[in-house]
């Protein structure tokens, strides 16, 4: 893959070579030091090229997985470096934003960092595998729209919620057991968030050795709450739209689409790094991801782009589902744009390439997660809706979040993960079809019938013993499979 860079001559791997011991000292940094790079383009520049000739170089000497697999790896982790470097070039000009992150949260994760391995090795000792990598966590099921096909089946009546005495202690247990410094928050809507008078912010500001990624319907995000965000430097905000106002509109509710353009502007000029959050449906496909929404949404800040392709749970029904055709598509435009032009997209569905496949029920392999809900179900994912157990049980009687991971139904879907991605040196599964709930329900629906996990709400618990869901998802995954097991073999397999 000599176009996708250059190999660079002896002279220059001597400069490569200087600059990462440079850029090691950087890893003991001072405030000081991590300021500079908010006004010196060419240091970040520097230390970016240091960041982006690792990743090639150790994608392609990786013999494991196919070529294609550790390239698709590069393409993103360039685009990720890209990402970054935009972020603090548009936070210079922000002295809140600066400030807080400069002197707070950026030497809080420099110090969890350093802990990180000792952490994840005294979990491996215990467990005897990995810990995950990261978890999902929807601290309130409220929400101030009601979307069609809400996979949370979220609104104004839903009051559900966890304490923040809960969700602090899980916080703090997933860093300090797991050496995760990274957490997602989703719902509901989060900036709704309110326990014994504290919210999403002062949940920020316990930790802040983790960065968090917030998904929000971004219609509360006004200058006031824009300038809170900066002011604790270690959120960014993943903003939902559908495509543009009419496709938004459509979907969360006449005047929603105004109201997240205002929210753009007010993040922009904080300097507040923010994504944007698409979900996929057979109606929108068209548009996500296509170069012209990308453009547009990145010229309005937009840094990263979440594709979530519509889950028949919920509020969701398989009429919205995009097609087999669609998904294709859709997964040749994302690498397209990844790869030509950086820019950062992730698909938990068509970038299973990315992450090797399935990520859910905390994956033993490493770099897993898991999800817990407003009620305390601590699900495999966050569009899984079978709980393991429930955090506020496992609490209640001074149990460990880390629990579920050895529970009967994570370690059938460890074990499924582990058969699917590799037996030996041979590729049993295809991994642009990762997802056993959406891609293999029969085999799903086969390790829920041994393992007998609660359902989340009646919607899941009905889908159990409904034969004509269990045929529908069956057929879409025959109709995946005649389209992404040609491509799998073809373009991935035949590379190695």
């Amino acid at each position: 893959m000599e176009s996708v860079m250059k190999p660079p001559e002896k002279d220059e791997l001597a400069v490569k070579r200087a600059d990462s011991i440079a850029f090691n000292k950087l890893i003991h940094v001072s405030p000081k030091t991590i300021d500079k790079l908010f006004d010196k383009p060419a240091l970040r520049k520097t230390v970016a090229k240091i960041f982006e000739w690792s990743t090639y170089r150790s994608s392609l000497s990786f013999k494991e997985y196919p070529k294609q697999v550790q390239l698709d790896k590069f393409y993103i982790t360039r685009a990720f470096i890209k990402s970054i470097d935009a972020a603090i070039a548009n936070a210079r000009q922000s002295p809140v934003f600066r400030k807080s992150f400069v002197n707070n949260v950026a030497p809080a994760m420099f110090g969890a960092i350093e802990k990180t391995n000792e952490r994840r090795e005294a979990f491996k000792q215990h467990y005897g595998f990995g810990p995950p990598a990261f978890l999902v966590v929807s601290p309130t099921k409220f929400c101030n729209l009601h979307c069609t096909g809400c996979y949370a089946n979220s609104d104004a009546a839903s009051h559900e919620k966890l304490s923040f005495e809960v969700v602090d202690r899980i916080i703090q247990e997933k860093t300090e057991k797991w050496g995760s410094i990274f957490t997602v928050i989703s719902g509901g809507e989060p900036l709704l968030y309110q326990s014994e008078s504290k919210t999403i912010f002062d949940l920020a500001r316990r930790h802040q050795d983790n960065y968090f990624l917030m998904y929000t319907n971004g219609t509360l995000i006004d200058a006031a709450m824009a300038r809170k965000l900066a002011e604790v430097g270690n959120i960014t905000p993943a903003i939902s739209v559908e495509g543009y106002e009419a496709e938004t509109d459509a979907r969360r509710g006449k005047g929603v689409y105004k109201k997240i353009l205002s929210a753009m502007e007010h993040l922009r000029a904080e300097g507040v790094p923010f994504g944007v959050s698409l979900t996929a449906t057979k109606e929108n496909a068209h548009l996500i991801p296509s170069r012209e929404l990308v453009e547009f949404y990145t010229k309005l800040g937009a840094l990263y782009f979440w594709i979530f392709q519509l889950m028949p749970i919920g509020r969701g029904s398989m009429e919205l589902v995009p097609t087999a055709e669609q998904r294709f598509e859709m997964y040749n435009r994302m690498f397209k744009l990844i790869k030509d032009d950086s820019y950062f997209i992730a698909d938990f569905w068509n970038g299973g390439t990315l992450s090797n496949g399935c990520i859910s029920a905390g994956r033993m392999r490493g770099g897993g997660y898991l999800y817990i809900d407003w009620s305390g179900h601590v699900t495999p994912c966050v569009f899984n809706p079978y709980a393991a157990g429930n955090i506020n049980e496992i609490y209640a009687r001074d149990g460990e979040l880390s629990e579920v991971l050895i529970s009967p139904y994570f370690e059938s879907l460890q074990e499924w993960q582990k058969d699917y991605s590799m037996s030996g040196d041979a590729y049993t599964g295809n991994w642009v079809l990762p997802c056993p709930m959406r891609d293999h329900y029969a085999d799903i629906l086969s390790i829920l019938e041994k393992t007998h996990p609660e359902p989340t709400d009646e919607v899941a618990a009905e889908a159990l013993s409904d034969p004509k869901y269990h045929e529908a998802m069956v057929q879409y995954d025959e109709e995946l499979e005649t389209i992404f097991g040609p491509m799998w073999k073809e373009k991935y397999l035949k590379q190695k």
